[in-house]
């Protein structure tokens, strides 16, 4: 059985290899470049983009009333998110630091650069920041209370669980009481040993 979960999971390797290979044909295909966190555009796509922009007065007057009237609901959430980003944050600071656990970089989750896109007005960039923000934290903290979980509770559920995180699929075996204790401390072992740039935080 562990022999083909190993097969399975150098499958879904191969496959995320073949998805960074798309996703580089895909910056080819539409004229942009990667310099870090920057997104660099040619100059005469830039100027392309700007051709497809709707203007903000426009923009507002084809908007559903609905959306008018239930914005200020959707960027109310802001202010508990942001509360649970502090909240978290501080949280693995000191937990991670305590047991030897690996930080999650807020940089690898957080991913805010829709708003380079000339193509979006001011209103339209705005929620792209929100957005790519409220995503990649909720990612960013997944993340993090997986590693919690890895290091406590490394164990599968009975029934099968969907979007689990990317750490579970090396759990032990519900029930397998035999083995368990010695998975626990492999698994808290390939914690400490997660890849330095999986260590370092931007906090």
């Amino acid at each position: 059985m562990n022999h083909e979960l190993n097969e399975l999971l150098f499958e879904i390797r191969r496959l995320q290899s073949e998805v960074e290979k798309r996703w580089e044909s895909l910056r080819t295909q539409f004229n942009y470049t990667l310099e870090g966190h920057k997104v660099r555009f040619a100059a005469e796509v830039r100027r392309l983009h700007k051709r497809y922009k709707t203007g903000v007065f426009r923009y507002l007057i084809l908007a559903r009333p609905l959306s008018l009237l239930t914005a200020p609901v959707i960027y109310s959430m802001i202010l508990p998110i942001a509360l649970f980003d502090v909240s978290i944050t501080i949280y693995q600071h000191i937990c991670f630091r305590a047991y030897g656990i690996p930080r999650v970089n807020r940089r690898d989750y957080i991913i805010i650069d829709r708003h380079q896109l000339s193509y979006l007005n001011i209103i339209e960039k705005f929620n792209c920041v929100y957005c790519g923000y409220s995503n990649g934290f909720v990612a960013y903290a997944q993340e993090i209370i997986a590693r919690t979980e890895q290091y406590w509770c490394p164990i599968k559920h009975a029934q099968r669980i969907y979007a689990a995180h990317k750490h579970y699929d090396e759990f032990a075996e519900y029930g397998d009481a035999e083995n368990y204790r010695a998975q626990l401390t492999a698994l808290r072992q390939a914690l400490a040993e997660l890849d330095n740039k999986s260590k370092t935080s931007s906090e």
